[in-house]
C-alpha cells in the first residue's frame, strides 16, 4: 500500500508541477514554432504514458496485494494482451516520432533567398563568418588554421579574399530575414543553440552542417554550446543581437574581410615605441611593471591580448565598474591612442619587450595551487606561456600581485561582466572554482615559481 500511495503521489504531483511550475520555454524569437508544438505533442504522449504506468501499477498493487486465502494465477502468454500492447507502443511512437521528421525535412531545407553566416566552434569560443559581395564563401580548412589564418582560408581561393570574417563571440543578424547556419569544428564536438530560436545543431570536426530560421522580433540573444566538450564548457557562450535590415548592412560593412586582415598587418613596433612613451611612467621603461604604480608587466604579452585589452578599455568593457579604480586610471591612456593602427603598433612593440624574472611578492599554499591551476592549464598552457588558439594570455612572469587583483575582481564580477568582454565573462565563471582567498593566492603562488624561459 506504501508504494501504491507514492506511485499516486508522484504521478498527481508530476501533473500539478507542468501545470504550475514557474518554468517555461523562453518566449519564441523565430518562425519555428513548429518545434514548439512538437515538444507539446511530446509532453503529451509521455505523460498520458507515465500516468498511464504509473496509476496500472497502483491499482495492481492494491487489488492484487498479497491476502492468504487467494493464490497468483500464471499465464505465460496472453496474445489479445500482447497485440493491443504493440498496437498502442506503436501509435504512440509514431505520434513521437512522425511531427518530429516532418519540423526536420523543414528545419534543413534552406528556402531559396536565404543568407548564409558560417559558425565555427573551437573550445571554447565561437567565431563567424559571412560571405562577401560575390555571395561565395572562400574554402577553409582546418590544416591550415593558425594564430594568422583562424578560419583557415585557403590563401589562393579568390572567393575568401571579400569573405567578412567576425573573430569574436558576437554577432548580428537582421530580422524577418531567413538565413542559412553553416556549422564548422575546429576541435570537438560542439553544438551551436539558440533557445530564443528553438534552433540548435552539432558542429563536427571535419563536417559542414546546416541548419535554418528566421529572426521574428529584434532583441540580444544568447548562444550556448549544447554538447559537452571540454572543461569550459558551460562557459562557451556568444551574442546574438537581431536588428533592422539597415542597422546590420551598416555593421557587416564595418567588419574586416580577409584581405584587409591580411593587407594591414600585425602593426609597426617603430611606430608603437613613440605611443609607449605614455606608457613607461608607469608600466616602465621595459614593461617591467611597478607595483608602486600599480602597473602590471607588460612584457611577455602577446599582441593580441594586448590590443583586445586595450579595445576594452576604449569602449569601456573594462575600468567602468565599481571597484575597478586602477581599471579606470587606465581608460584615459587608451583613449589617448588615436586610432585602432596605433593600438596595433602599441601591442606590436611591447611584443617586442623581453621577459625578465620578477620577484615574488605572493605566497601560499603551492601544493593546493598546483592541484587548482589544472583548470587553468587547459588554456593558459601547463608552463603558463598562454595558448593564442584559446585567446588565453601568458601568466608565468607576470606581476603576482597584479594576479591576485584580477582573480579577485573576476570572482567578485568587478571585471569581466561586461557584454563586449567575452573572454572575461568566461574568467568570471571559471575564476569560481577559487573558493576563498587563500586559494587565489595559492594558485598564483604556484604560477610564480613556473619557470619564463622559453
Amino acid at each position: 500500500m506504501a508504494i501504491a500511495i507514492a506511485l499516486i503521489v508522484l504521478a498527481g504531483g508530476s501533473v500539478l508541477f507542468y501545470f504550475l511550475s514557474p518554468w517555461h520555454l523562453t518566449p519564441l524569437a523565430s518562425n519555428w514554432g513548429a518545434i514548439d508544438d512538437t515538444i507539446i505533442i511530446t509532453f503529451w504522449v509521455t505523460g498520458v504514458v507515465f500516468l498511464a504506468i504509473s496509476l496500472f501499477m497502483a491499482v495492481a498493487l492494491i487489488r492484487y496485494r498479497h491476502q492468504h486465502h487467494r493464490r497468483a494465477l500464471y499465464e505465460p502468454e496472453n496474445k489479445r494482451l500482447e497485440l493491443w500492447l504493440t498496437g498502442i507502443t506503436t501509435l504512440g511512437i509514431a505520434a513521437l516520432l512522425a511531427p518530429g521528421l516532418f519540423v526536420w525535412g523543414d528545419f534543413v531545407r534552406a528556402p531559396d533567398d536565404a543568407h548564409e553566416v558560417e559558425v565555427v566552434g573551437q573550445q571554447w569560443h565561437w567565431s563567424f563568418r559571412f560571405p562577401g559581395r560575390d555571395g561565395v564563401f572562400g574554402d577553409a580548412r582546418n590544416a591550415l588554421i593558425d594564430v594568422a589564418n583562424p578560419f583557415g582560408l585557403v590563401a589562393d581561393d579568390p572567393h575568401g579574399q571579400d569573405d567578412v570574417l567576425v573573430d569574436h563571440p558576437a554577432v548580428l543578424l537582421p530580422v524577418d530575414r531567413p538565413v542559412r547556419v553553416l556549422l564548422r569544428s575546429k576541435d570537438a564536438l560542439h553544438n551551436f543553440k539558440v533557445p530564443a530560436f528553438r534552433a540548435k545543431m552539432d558542429a563536427v570536426p571535419g563536417q559542414v552542417t546546416s541548419f535554418w530560421f528566421t529572426p521574428t522580433r529584434t532583441g540580444e540573444f544568447q548562444a550556448v554550446c549544447a554538447e559537452l566538450c571540454g572543461i569550459a564548457h558551460f562557459a562557451m557562450r556568444a551574442r546574438v543581437q537581431v536588428v533592422e535590415p539597415q542597422r546590420f548592412d551598416a555593421w557587416l560593412a564595418e567588419q574586416p574581410t580577409h584581405g584587409e586582415r591580411i593587407a594591414r598587418g600585425p602593426g609597426n613596433p617603430e611606430a608603437g615605441q613613440a605611443h609607449y612613451a605614455a606608457c613607461q611612467a608607469c608600466h616602465g621603461p621595459r614593461g617591467q611593471g611597478q607595483q608602486a604604480t600599480n602597473a602590471p608587466r607588460l612584457a611577455g604579452l602577446d599582441a593580441r591580448y594586448l590590443r583586445r585589452q586595450l579595445h576594452n578599455f576604449r569602449v569601456g568593457a573594462r575600468g567602468t565598474r565599481e571597484g575597478d579604480d586602477f581599471g579606470r586610471q587606465m581608460r584615459p591612456f587608451a583613449q589617448s591612442l588615436p586610432d585602432e593602427a596605433a593600438i596595433r603598433d602599441l601591442a606590436a612593440y611591447i611584443e617586442t619587450l623581453p621577459l625578465a624574472p620578477t620577484a615574488a611578492t605572493v605566497e601560499g599554499d603551492r601544493r593546493l595551487g598546483e592541484r587548482l591551476y589544472r583548470s587553468c592549464a587547459t588554456c593558459h598552457g601547463p608552463q603558463g606561456r598562454g595558448r593564442a588558439a584559446y585567446r588565453a594570455p601568458r601568466l608565468a612572469g607576470m606581476s603576482d600581485w597584479y594576479l591576485v587583483r584580477q582573480l579577485e575582481h573576476f570572482r567578485a564580477g568587478i571585471r569581466g561582466r561586461h557584454p563586449q568582454d567575452a573572454y572575461g565573462n568566461q574568467m568570471v565563471d571559471m575564476a569560481q572554482v577559487l573558493v576563498d582567498d587563500a586559494a587565489v593566492r595559492s594558485v598564483v603562488a604556484y604560477i610564480g615559481g613556473l619557470a619564463t624561459e622559453e
